[in-house]
């Protein structure tokens, strides 16, 4: 075991309390497998209107956030601890900024034009707190575009600060589409100094782009798969900042996430009808069964089941599925669907369920039970992202015996061994090309394996039932990233 360190960790969601996607998993789950290491940490989010303040602790008196030119603003500060753990979890009150319907975004969908505003006080708040705690921070560890300002303040406002003298600053990119893009005015806000108003920090087409910044200063930047770490250097992926990136992919590590094996695994969970694991299968059957019946599809054990879990957006591929949607129909076997998202595919995948009503079926929304349901029933998971950091779905699939077919992109590469029909081994189905036609040909593929090649099919089901991507994993991994930016900090690089 490494020495232990004293992590200030700032996330904009963490799980349960307020999700959007992966980086409320990641926040929610990580900071419990690293004090399980050893490691302290300190939790820190909005307290959003959707979380009831009645459940949770307050702390007497207000705490003081500097804002520049809008002066210094106070914020309440609520505590309570992570499920299952002991890892406090500090939320930062401050009604007009996020006494709000979204996290993000209205209910129109648009983002809220104070963003930048909001994000930069979440940034401020948690090393403001750090001082309010008396907590000396080895690691000062930020989370995409929202508090990607800590490492840049950690260098400018903050550094002549005794608190943060020795620490040292990590940014994990979850998802490079979104970078934080802002008008320059909220340089003033920051207070980092206009020297940094630069194309190689925050300066990005006349506006500032904190996730830009963020990568500058951090001493070390991890992504969510090693995929992804080298697929953000290119122009497909890089969203425009890949040569930003690659001017510091020395300090770029890609870090798997992990999973909650507690609750994602049909050995323990109680949302299926019928629990089941390696060994003792016969409750998949049923959960196929009760999946099929709760869709109102033909209940037919031999007809292969295909799922789909996520969001009904481009970035998930929903566009291929479209495209090819005509030509999996007459493949012969069923389609469950679960998701929400842009309105076109809500419609065009509902109008598929009604003209195919024995075939396809679908629930725009989303249900947790219902995702799990699915999961468990299906015989192949269907995840054709144009690009996909990491994904988890496809990690759940392989615990539930339900094989991924996958486009080779991000995590998706990293965690599905493709079938090789030649000697059996894989553990799902991959494609490369981001069109129809190569998601119609590997699923057709999938579909033959399932009836054709019983005994290959059954192996890859039982070596994915097998694999783990745990927590515990990962916050090794972090360990090490982490003593790496103090090495780098302290003036070993």
């Amino acid at each position: 075991m490494s020495e232990s360190l004293k992590i200030l960790f700032t996330a904009s969601e963490v799980a349960p309390f307020a999700k959007t996607g992966g980086l409320a998993d990641v926040a929610g789950a990580l900071p419990k497998a690293l004090a399980r290491l050893g490691h302290e940490v300190v939790l820190v989010m909005p307290r959003y209107y959707s979380i009831d303040r009645t459940t949770l602790e307050h702390l007497p008196g207000p705490l003081g956030v500097p804002m520049g030119t809008m002066g210094e603003l106070w914020a309440g500060v609520y505590r309570t601890t992570l499920p299952g753990s002991e890892v406090p979890l500090y939320l930062i009150d401050y009604e007009s900024f996020y006494g709000r319907s979204g996290l993000y975004t209205d209910e129109r969908g648009f983002g809220y034009p104070d963003n930048d505003i909001r994000f930069t006080f979440l940034s401020k708040a948690a090393m403001q707190l750090a001082h309010r705690l008396g907590f000396h921070p080895d690691i000062i560890h930020a989370h995409d575009w929202h508090t990607a300002p800590q490492p840049v303040l950690r260098n400018t406002r903050f550094a002549d600060d005794e608190l943060f003298r020795e620490s040292a600053t990590v940014l994990t990119i979850h998802n490079l589409q979104h970078q934080g893009i802002f008008d320059a005015r909220i340089m003033e806000v920051l207070e980092v100094g206009r020297e940094h108003y630069t194309p190689f920090e925050l300066e990005a087409l006349g506006g500032v782009n904190f996730l830009k910044g963020g990568i500058a200063h951090a001493d070390a930047i991890t992504t969510v798969s090693q995929k992804y770490a080298q697929e953000i250097q290119t122009p497909e992926y890089g969203f425009g900042l890949q040569e930003h990136i690659r001017a510091h992919a020395h300090r770029l590590t890609g870090i798997l996430n992990g999973v909650d094996y507690q609750e994602w695994s049909p050995a323990v969970d109680p949302l299926i009808p019928a629990r089941y694991d390696v060994g003792a299968m016969e409750g998949k059957a049923r959960c196929k069964a009760a999946l099929q019946r709760h869709f109102g599809l033909p209940e037919e054990p031999n007809v292969p089941l295909v799922g789909f879990v996520g969001r009904f957006a481009e970035q998930k591929g929903i566009g291929l599925i479209a495209g090819a949607m005509e030509r999996l129909l007459h493949l012969g076997c069923q389609f469950v669907f679960l998701g929400t998202g842009e309105k076109w595919a809500e419609g065009f995948f509902s109008d598929v369920a009604s003209r195919w009503p024995d075939r396809f079926a679908c629930h725009v929304g989303y249900s947790n039970a219902l995702a799990h349901r699915i999961e468990a029933g299906s015989d192949l998971f269907l995840m054709p992202s144009l690009f996909e950091p990491c994904g988890l779905n496809q990690i759940y699939s392989l615990r539930y015996g339900t094989l991924p077919i996958v486009r080779a992109t991000g995590g998706l590469d990293d965690t599905i061994v493709n079938y090789d029909p030649q000697s059996g081994e894989g553990t799902g189905f991959k494609f490369w090309d981001a069109t129809a036609d190569a998601l119609y040909h590997t699923l057709e593929w999938a579909v033959e394996t399932y009836r054709n090649s019983r005994e290959d099919y059954l192996g890859m089901q039982e070596r994915g039932m097998k694999m783990r991507f745990d927590w515990e994993r990962a916050a090794r991994e972090y360990t090490r990233v982490y003593q790496e930016a103090l090495t780098r900090r302290r003036g070993g690089e």
